[in-house]
């Protein structure tokens, strides 16, 4: 039953997702036709090192709703905010030692998907 009260705020949560995937994408096509292939991969690498992180944490977080279950959504919304700063790490870490990726298309596409979380409610109010 905690499943489907869920639904709604999983479904919000993935739609932001969704949304900074394709800023991600666009943003790097824009790069690919201004600086070339290898500055589009590290654009794309950087919109992904916030994209996938926050997937990660939409579909861990939003398991449990309801005051019943208070102490479960505190605990998966702490271990989901913990695995997304792991993973943040992990990509950033992976991402300078073995993609070679150019700093400045990398922060600049991170910057710009991190900013468009902030205006998902905007595109999907209910």
């Amino acid at each position: 039953m905690t499943h489907s009260l869920a639904g709604p705020y999983r479904r919000a949560a993935l739609k932001g997702v969704l949304l900074q995937g394709i800023v991600a994408l666009v943003a790097a096509v824009i790069v690919l036709v201004g600086w070339g292939a290898h500055a589009s991969l590290s654009a794309l690498v950087g919109g992904l090192a916030i994209v996938f992180p926050n997937l990660v944490f939409a579909l861990y977080s939003f398991r449990f709703v309801g005051a019943s279950k208070a102490n479960q959504v505190y605990d998966s919304l702490k271990r989901g905010k913990g695995l997304k700063f792991l993973l943040t790490i992990c990509i950033f870490a992976l991402a300078f030692k073995h993609l070679s990726v150019m700093a400045l298309p990398f922060f600049c596409c991170y910057i710009l998907v991190m900013f468009s979380q902030w205006l998902a409610p905007i595109f999907f109010n209910h």
